[in-house]
């Protein structure tokens, strides 16, 4: 069992900045979460409310509702506030349905 040193402790407790704010949250697999941090713990461990996958194929995206969510942090790449008062994504960027953008997804990969 390894113990969380002072470098640790320190870079977790700069995450007490972001509580009861929206952040984007980028993942090792590449997943992109968006949610209200309402935890964390000296491992970068949070817990995102109202949380989200983004998922963007081209200028379409789709925000797939996740709920509460446990984000293990080891897995987290960037954390990160989103700033309200500008819009999130771009003006050519379009909403499509869930079913639409795995398919846009799935066919993406299968070309790769």
């Amino acid at each position: 069992m390894s113990w969380a040193g002072p470098d640790d402790i320190f870079l977790s407790t700069s995450l007490a900045t972001y509580l009861d704010k929206k952040l984007l949250v980028l993942l090792r697999d590449g997943r992109k979460l968006l949610g209200l941090l309402r935890s964390f713990d000296q491992f970068a461990n949070v817990i995102l409310e109202g949380a989200c996958e983004r998922v963007i194929v081209g200028d379409l995206y789709c925000d797939i509702p996740l709920g509460l969510y446990v984000i293990r942090g080891e897995n987290v790449v960037l954390i990160g506030e989103l700033d309200l008062e500008k819009e999130e994504l771009p003006s050519r960027m379009n909403p499509v349905s869930e079913a639409e953008i795995k398919r846009l997804w799935k066919n993406c990969k299968l070309q790769k």
